[in-house]
């Protein structure tokens, strides 16, 4: 039985992945979720699991090194999966401080306990850094991000993760602390908070608001549905090389008034839906044009394949928000 000390397990990708696990390792995993709960965090994402002798909640915060400690101490942890941070752009640019210290300190904090409390004795042992493809930066006209493209953020969030990438990596080359890196390009899925692209979208087409759009709506990015990331995510600890970075991204890239069109699409002609205006807001500062990712490698060292293509995905997605409205603080 493999223990897994999950960071940030009540998020969106965090709490997916949980729900993940219990379902493909029922009775060969023991999970341990560390959350502050945050806003934009919700124990209601894996509150199914509350009794369950395989499951654990602890709150608490990464950059808190006395209770990392005793967790260490009280749990023979075999597997780190770091997805806590804080994420959103808008938020990153008002407090960039606060971004930096939980997203650089708080992976410096976990990194630093885990390889105290694992004693240079990694036998078994990995700690996986989950990273973002926006710690690339802006893509031109054509090209995909590679694991070899050096990394160039462009605003206080991304900056703030590609710092937590590079702590991740320096304690590889330099303890030989046994990480791994995954950097992915957009997910969508279910428990996704309502601030996000897609979900604001079927926010704002339920209670009759405008569609907000930021610029022209022609910035282009990969989309991946959340669980083809946490198949991934899986290989990547089962089987990837220590030490070595994984881009995960989907088959194709979208614009987002691609992605608004897909969206209303669903709502107008499976749920009989008024669809509101787009309404095209100020740009955001430092906001990347285009991302698009090669998977090639892990395709081909770790045999990963995309299963669920953008059209199936979206249409689970909205046909998920549309059963569970009070996720978006709207009334069945």
């Amino acid at each position: 039985m493999k223990t897994y000390l999950i960071t940030g397990g009540a998020g969106f990708i965090g709490s997916n992945y949980i729900h993940y696990l219990m379902q493909h390792y029922k009775g060969e995993v023991r999970i341990l979720n560390l959350d502050t709960l945050t806003y934009c965090a919700r124990s209601e994402n894996v509150s199914c699991y509350e009794g369950n002798d395989a499951y654990r909640f602890i709150k608490g915060d990464i950059r808190n090194e006395t209770l990392l400690a005793e967790i260490f101490a009280k749990y023979s942890i075999d597997y780190v999966v770091h997805f806590a941070a804080h994420s959103h752009v808008d938020k990153s640019i008002r407090s960039p401080k606060e971004f930096a210290e939980v997203n650089v300190c708080g992976t410096l904090c976990l990194l630093e306990s885990a390889k105290k409390a694992w004693e240079n004795n990694y036998n078994g042992k990995r700690f996986l850094y989950i990273s973002t493809d926006e710690v690339y930066g802006e893509l031109g006209e054509t090209g995909k991000f590679t694991e070899n493209t050096p990394l160039c953020p462009r605003n206080p969030y991304s900056a703030s993760k590609a710092g937590g990438d590079h702590m991740a990596r320096a304690y590889y080359e330099t303890y030989d602390f046994p990480v791994l890196v995954t950097r992915c390009s957009n997910n969508y899925g279910p428990y996704q908070y309502q601030e996000k692209f897609i979900p604001n979208c079927i926010l704002s087409c339920l209670t009759g608001n405008p569609i907000p759009i930021y610029g022209d709506g022609k910035n282009i990015r990969n989309w991946l549905y959340v669980t083809d990331h946490l198949s991934a995510i899986d290989k990547v600890l089962a089987e990837g090389r220590t030490g070595e970075v994984y881009n995960i991204g989907g088959r194709k890239d979208y614009t987002n008034l691609e992605v608004v069109s897909s969206i209303t699409g669903i709502l107008r002609e499976k749920y009989h839906l008024t669809i509101p205006p787009i309404e095209f807001i100020e740009d955001r500062k430092g906001h990347d044009r285009r991302y698009s990712m090669d998977s090639s490698k892990l395709q081909k060292e770790l045999g990963w394949k995309q299963e669920i293509s953008f059209e199936e995905g979206i249409e689970k997605t909205v046909e998920w928000y549309m059963e569970n409205k009070e996720f978006l603080n709207i009334p069945k």
